[in-house]
């Protein structure tokens, strides 16, 4: 059953941030836990560093600043991901959100509800959360919150 499930979050993967995104993501030598309630995914550990967590929901995946800058340092040009000016991102990196006025660039894919990997001037993963605009809109907006953050990096 581990490898049906390992092959679901995989596909999940892969929808949300693109092809390969999923295999990077989990490996073979990761650790699903359940819900002691449901049984459904609950947790994605890999080496016991909490990687992703599975919304039921909407059956989307989370992921921690970890497993985002793992994915960052394979897929360079990732398209999920908004890079913000430096001089916000210690702010930003303290789970305060992501300011339209303060973004940098986009990828282009960006929809709003997409989760978002937050990123400084150095490729360095700041912050995770949820677009709120679409990628024309934060590259546009001078005003207003482009990412909703769910998980700053000095959290």
């Amino acid at each position: 059953m581990i490898n049906q499930d390992l092959q679901k979050i995989r596909y999940i993967g892969d929808f949300q941030y693109g092809i390969k995104a999923g295999e990077i993501l989990f490996p073979n030598n990761i650790e699903i836990v359940y819900s002691r309630n449901t049984g459904r995914i609950k947790h994605i550990f890999l080496d016991n560093v909490l990687q992703a967590t599975f919304r039921p929901t909407d059956g989307l995946l989370t992921l921690t600043i970890h497993a985002a800058q793992r994915l960052i340092d394979k897929i360079p040009n990732l398209n999920y991901k908004v890079i913000v000016q430096n001089d916000v991102s210690e702010f930003i990196s303290k789970g305060r959100n992501v300011f339209a006025k303060h973004v940098i660039n986009a990828g282009d894919n960006i929809r709003p509800g997409d989760e978002t990997l937050v990123l400084d001037e150095n490729q360095k993963v700041i912050a995770v959360g949820k677009a709120l605009l679409t990628s024309d809109e934060i590259k546009s907006f001078k005003r207003g919150v482009a990412v909703k953050v769910r998980r700053g990096s000095e959290d």
